[in-house]
């Protein structure tokens, strides 16, 4: 368990105002009868600190993934937040370069990395992807820049993005799992939301019988399903089971580990998820929520933008519930655990650092990016749990809908967290548990044993291979 991670979303944080920088301006208007030595040498100081900025035109990419319907007030912060920017370094023209999210990580930056000509700003996961990319020297140390502006102690943790004592990324927000579901629907069958594993699986076999879909399911891109399996496994085999595979601790074919396989290939069989699901998008996963033709979506709290005003989901406001899958028998571990994580932020490309008004423009970004008012924005326009600590009191007087209010009390309520399995896991496990093993299982084209032993195959091969 990491003990960071349990911090994300305290609202018991407590911050003071963001420091902005402030300059001197030491003139002295009175003429004086120095010697000719000091008048020279007063003189070239002068020129050396009052030359001006220059205002040739230059331009910098900043690649982000806030593409689709769904992610446009997130996109109107950075096109806000680039502005500002661009305002105050002379000369500046920004190229917003937007991409998929998986794309971007997967294939995109992984190119540009080892290449050596990623972008300057960019859509950054935090671990495993920034310790890699800082250990290969491609990310700029944003430690001395985090000093300088006096921000470095405002975040809530940047574990993810800190490699070796030094900080080469910052999360942007952070985010929780758990279930949505349709209240008007509950309502109407006089239910809650579960409290018992036993008390959710009745409901899923009663929604069933009820002629709607139980879960909403889109298994094209393996992280989807893998959000709601990697609960289930961490239920059964503890929280802190996943941290275990890199170091040989825990196994991916270790029975708990498997049980959380098998419950959700039982969910699949059982027809609790849309027929046809494997050749679903994400974007179709929220689209059977949304239309009530899916009960409960299991979905990150950044779902929660979709159920505001002029959002796909706006019809359901005031009608969506959250919460956390309930204590499995038997179950490892802290059973009120949930994943949540501060994994998506912004990297700057190292050779920004070797150009002063690349840096110039990076310390802008950080300044007018990383404040409180717009980890505010996110959270009151987008649903994205703030990065950095906000008092109380302010978060209690932003927080204004009953969802995002729902959300925050389930969160709250568990007593630990564990990150995502792609924070903990090598990216060659990550890829054979995302784009083959969880398609072949929910696919019928593998068995739960059979997947584990695969799956620990590769783990072995990956940690033999950092030894």
């Amino acid at each position: 368990m990491r003990k960071s991670l349990t911090m994300l979303l305290s609202l018991m944080f407590v911050t003071s105002a963001l420091l902005t920088g402030c300059g001197g301006n030491n003139n002295n208007a009175a003429a004086t009868e120095e010697p000719a030595t000091t008048n020279e040498a007063a003189a070239t100081n002068a020129a050396a600190t009052e030359e001006p900025v220059s205002a040739e035109p230059f331009e910098m990419t900043v690649r982000h993934t806030q593409v689709g319907a769904d992610k446009q007030k997130r996109l109107a912060i950075l096109e806000d937040v680039v502005g500002k920017v661009q305002e105050e370094v002379p000369g500046l023209t920004f190229k917003l370069d937007g991409v998929d999210s998986d794309v971007n990580r997967k294939e995109k930056l992984r190119g540009e990395m080892a290449a050596g000509n990623p972008p300057e700003i960019f859509d950054l996961f935090g671990s495993p992807d920034s310790k890699i990319y800082a250990k290969e020297g491609k990310l700029l140390d944003l430690t001395p820049i985090l000093d300088e502006l006096g921000i470095k102690d405002k975040f809530s943790n940047l574990d993810p993005f800190t490699y070796e004592g030094k900080i080469y990324g910052l999360p942007i927000g952070g985010s929780g799992e758990g279930f949505f579901y349709n209240k008007e629907y509950y309502d109407s069958k006089g239910w809650k939301a579960p409290a018992t594993f036993a008390e959710l699986e009745q409901q899923l076999a009663d929604i069933k019988a009820d002629g709607k879909v139980p879960l909403a399911g889109a298994s094209k891109a393996g992280w989807v399903p893998l959000m709601l399996a990697n609960h289930l496994w961490s239920r059964y085999a503890g929280p802190d089971v996943t941290a275990k595979f890199a170091t040989g601790e825990a196994k991916w074919n270790d029975p708990n580990v498997v049980k959380g396989f098998a419950k959700y290939k039982e969910w699949v069989d059982k027809g609790y998820f849309k027929k046809g699901e494997l050749g679903f998008e994400y974007a179709e996963y929220t689209t059977q929520f949304t239309s009530g033709e899916a009960i409960l979506m299991y979905d990150g709290t950044w779902k929660s933008s979709v159920f505001k005003a002029g959002q796909s989901g706006e019809g359901l406001i005031g009608k969506v519930g959250f919460f956390n899958i309930p204590a499995v028998d038997g179950g490892v571990g802290d059973q009120t655990a949930l994943m949540r994580d501060v994994n998506n932020g912004y990297g700057f490309s190292a050779s920004a650092g070797e150009d002063e008004r690349q840096l110039a423009a990076v310390k802008s970004f950080i300044k007018n990016m990383f404040n409180e008012e717009m980890q505010l924005r996110g959270l009151v326009e987008d649903g994205v749990l703030p990065a950095m600590k906000i008092d109380q009191a302010v978060l209690t007087e932003n927080i204004t809908d009953d969802l995002m209010s729902e959300i925050v009390a389930v969160l709250n309520s568990s007593q630990s967290s564990f990150p995502a399995f792609d924070s903990l896991v090598q990216a060659d496990v990550t890829t054979e548990i995302s784009n083959i093993q969880i398609q072949s299982l929910i696919g019928g084209q593998t068995t739960p044993e059979k997947m584990g032993d695969a799956l620990q195959k590769i783990q072995e091969e990956a940690n033999a291979a950092v030894e």
